[in-house]
């Protein structure tokens, strides 16, 4: 008595870890197949819906690898123009001048605001969470910040790249395969034909 194979899912059909940067993704890898030509021996198989349903699943993750690349190239700049601001209001302070900003109050209202002597800076974290900082710390966060969305942003293109060679893989495996039903249906009308 055999055991029967595992059944396997797309998700867990050879893996590719994808290293970058320090951070790891696991991404499933494609390869590239060719029909067999019906030679003596070899066993010929029909087109499977397998292969459309793997690109299907590369175009999903693709998606969401967009979706995510998106955020972090608007959140680059931000945390950019919040180390200008503390590097300006550090400057400031060393020079024993006020700042002079205007801030928006509301959508379309702004209001002008002389800063005199800021030791601190409130940083706004997300989830509704904002925390006081000191110039020093802040400046410090907001650079570890900065190399960790940059260093995410390396790993999440090296990703991208991956899935469109990827991608690319499965459309010729599927054409290869479509061709290959081609071919067997001509031969087999050819020699139906015949006789």
């Amino acid at each position: 008595w055999r055991r029967p194979p595992p059944r396997r899912r797309w998700r867990y059909l050879r893996r590719r870890e994808w290293r970058s940067g320090g951070e790891s993704r696991r991404l499933p890898s494609s390869r590239m197949s060719r029909p067999t030509s019906g030679r003596p021996g070899s066993r010929s198989t029909p087109p499977s819906p397998s292969s459309k349903k793997g690109l299907q699943q590369y175009k999903m993750v693709e998606m969401k690898l967009l979706a995510q690349q998106r955020e972090l190239q608007a959140k680059i700049p931000d945390i950019e123009k919040c180390l200008d601001i503390v590097a300006t209001l550090k400057a400031k302070k060393a020079l024993g001048e006020a700042l002079i900003a205007d801030f928006e109050l509301s959508e379309g209202i702004y209001s002008r605001a002389k800063i005199e002597d800021s030791d601190s800076v409130c940083l706004w974290l997300g989830a509704n969470v904002m925390l006081e900082y000191s110039c020093d710390e802040a400046n410090e966060l907001l650079k570890s910040n900065l190399e960790n969305a940059r260093a995410s942003l390396e790993v999440l293109v090296g990703d991208l790249h991956f899935l469109r060679d990827q991608q690319t893989i499965t459309q010729v495996t599927i054409a290869r395969i479509f061709n290959w039903d081609v071919h067997q249906r001509r031969s087999k009308q050819s020699v139906m034909k015949e006789t």
